[in-house]
């Protein structure tokens, strides 16, 4: 099943029912940079590339605030919005179904929570049984990479499904979620996280305070 499409549907009802200057779990973005980012990630193939490649970064992070600074009106911030629901443009790597997949699966997903949660009222979604599974396969092929700065085992629980060894250590850790609770727990939106743990209590400890994500 086809789940990114309607995926990006729902991110950018989300932004626009937020609006411009509206806070998100990215550190020192509103909504308006997040959709910046959103749009020049799949637009921009060289703003693309510093988002994963350090010598580009600079570059990407000026795009990226010159497009939120012209994007901070309601009217304006709409429009980059819409742009960005319409899709990547044909040429785009983006476009390939594989790829868009991939990369925008869990994206969008993590960035849609990321402006939900950001607000003092919220509450968890309830997924659909075949997306939810789609979010889980995604996470265990990254697991390894997301847990990698944690000095300790890692096993992921889904107490409706199956549990998965993201990393092996003498001492482990085992979290406890949904695929989506665990997704953003893995990426770093610890505190966000509807998740619980099970281990040592010095080893969850370091694992509250372990740098996580990408």
């Amino acid at each position: 099943m086809q789940f990114v499409e309607p995926s990006r549907e729902v991110l950018a009802e989300t932004l626009l029912a937020a609006g411009p200057g509206a806070p998100t779990l990215c550190e020192g973005w509103q909504t308006q940079d997040l959709a910046a980012h959103l749009y020049l990630r799949e637009h921009n193939p060289r703003a693309g590339l510093g988002m994963v490649l350090k010598p580009w970064r600079k570059a990407t992070e000026k795009a990226i605030a010159e497009l939120a600074l012209a994007s901070s009106t309601p009217a304006a911030f709409a429009e980059l919005v819409e742009k960005f629901r319409a899709g990547p443009p044909k040429l785009s790597l983006f476009a390939l179904k594989s790829v868009d997949h991939t990369a925008n699966l869990t994206e969008f997903f993590i960035h849609t929570e990321d402006v939900r949660r950001a607000s003092d009222r919220w509450a968890p979604r309830t997924l659909d049984a075949a997306y939810s599974g789609a979010l889980w396969t995604e996470l265990v092929k990254r697991a390894a990479i997301l847990y990698r700065g944690v000095d300790l085992g890692i096993v992921l629980v889904n107490p409706a499904g199956p549990r998965h060894v993201a990393k092996r250590a003498p001492v482990s850790v085992a979290i406890i979620g949904t695929p989506g609770e665990l997704l953003m727990h893995a990426n770093g939106r610890t505190g966000e996280a509807l998740v619980s743990f099970e281990g040592q209590p010095d080893a969850v400890a370091l694992l509250r305070t372990a740098e996580l994500g990408f």
